[in-house]
């Protein structure tokens, strides 16, 4: 009887502390960030970004930012527009020339925006 005892208070020991632990914790939040954004667009331009990892981050919605979402939305676009995922498997670029010379002139606009946003909060 006394094992009985022994073996019901671990077992409620160990649920009551992960159930403790499940109310505490909170669910993982991602904000997309003007840095994530620019390390995007820097690979992409290159050549070396992947479908998944472009798909992972403008496929998202920027809730915190009005501005990061019409650059995210305007990254779509160009995806829609000029995107050709199927070069990428046989080492080509995820988007065509003309969509990466748009998508330069995008992260440049991102860029000067960001560095504008952080001069005034000094």
């Amino acid at each position: 009887m006394a094992l009985f005892f022994l073996v019901f208070s671990v077992c409620l020991l160990i649920f009551g502390s992960m159930i403790g632990i499940l109310l505490v914790s909170r669910t993982p939040r991602y904000r997309t960030e003007p840095e994530d954004l620019l390390a995007l667009f820097d690979k992409t331009i290159k050549g070396y970004v992947t479908e998944t990892e472009w798909n992972a981050i403008v496929g998202h919605p920027v809730r915190h930012d009005d501005y990061l979402e019409s650059v995210r939305r305007r990254a779509q676009y160009l995806m829609d527009e000029y995107g050709r995922p199927w070069q990428v498997s046989q080492g080509g670029s995820l988007l065509s020339r003309t969509g990466r010379k748009e998508l330069a002139a995008l992260r440049d606009h991102l860029a000067s925006h960001d560095a504008l946003r952080h001069q005034q909060e000094r």
